[in-house]
């Protein structure tokens, strides 16, 4: 039988991943560890902002929701990530360069490029790192703008639930460290050992593997590098491997 992976991110990244996987002939099923919303807070003003640095698409989405955001459609925009990029793309906006990695990636593409002025970062509530800090050494300024929030789910979605505790679901994919910590919380308790035990956590890098390894997880991978083409190469290495003979 073929492995089936669990895909933790967030919708609609989540359905994305699939369809990306299903084409490989990956069966997939989808628990998103946190859902998006917005914070509800309109923009600043952001004429005197020369740049824009987006860390995630949810970032981009929701940016593009608020009236005033045209302004920065034609100045530089620095994303972390190339799917960051291409949704920054599709909302309009022509000077796109992705760093194609982490945070401190996106921080040294930034300060190579020398924005004279400040850089308008659209965040999440919960961040990962430091952009502003990072950006302080090379005397960048960086306006955060805290524009959504990630809220984690209380319970896994009851279909995927049961596929995981059958033992139905091989491995499951994590592509952020706060979606790990969740996914940790979830499985804590004596029911969920056998899942420590046997499913195999693909993650996006070390970060990222950190809960789970703390949580007891016994099988982790950790994908070359920390983007999504990697962790699609991890992912069907991983399924080729569950059906070979």
């Amino acid at each position: 039988m073929a492995p089936v992976l669990l895909i933790t991110r967030p919708q609609p990244d989540a359905d994305r991943t699939a369809a990306h996987l299903r084409a490989l002939d990956i069966d997939c099923a989808i628990a998103p560890m946190l859902e998006a919303k917005p914070s509800g807070t309109a923009l600043p003003a952001l004429d005197a902002m020369v740049a824009t640095a987006a860390t995630s698409a949810n970032a981009i989405r929701f940016l593009s929701e608020q009236p005033g955001f045209e302004i920065l459609r034609g100045r530089p925009l620095y994303t972390v990530g190339d799917q960051t990029a291409r949704e920054a793309e599709l909302a309009g906006f022509t000077n796109v360069h992705s760093a194609g990695g982490t945070l401190h990636d996106l921080a040294h593409l930034i300060a190579a490029n020398k924005p004279p002025g400040p850089v308008f970062y659209p965040a999440a509530h919960h961040q990962s790192g430091d952009l502003a800090g990072l950006l302080s050494t090379s005397g960048i300024p960086v306006e955060t703008h805290v524009l959504y929030e990630m809220v984690a789910v209380s319970a896994f979605p009851p279909a995927a639930l049961k596929r995981l505790m059958d033992g139905e679901i091989a491995g499951a994919l994590f592509y952020s460290r706060r979606t790990a910590v969740v996914f940790a919380r979830l499985c804590e308790g004596r029911d969920f050992a056998p899942v420590r035990t046997r499913l195999e956590a693909l993650c996006i890098s070390e970060s990222c593997a950190e809960p789970l390894v703390e949580s007891h997880f016994l099988r982790i991978s950790l994908a070359d590098e920390p983007n999504g083409e990697a962790m699609e190469t991890l992912a069907l290495a991983f399924a080729r491997e569950q059906i070979r003979p």
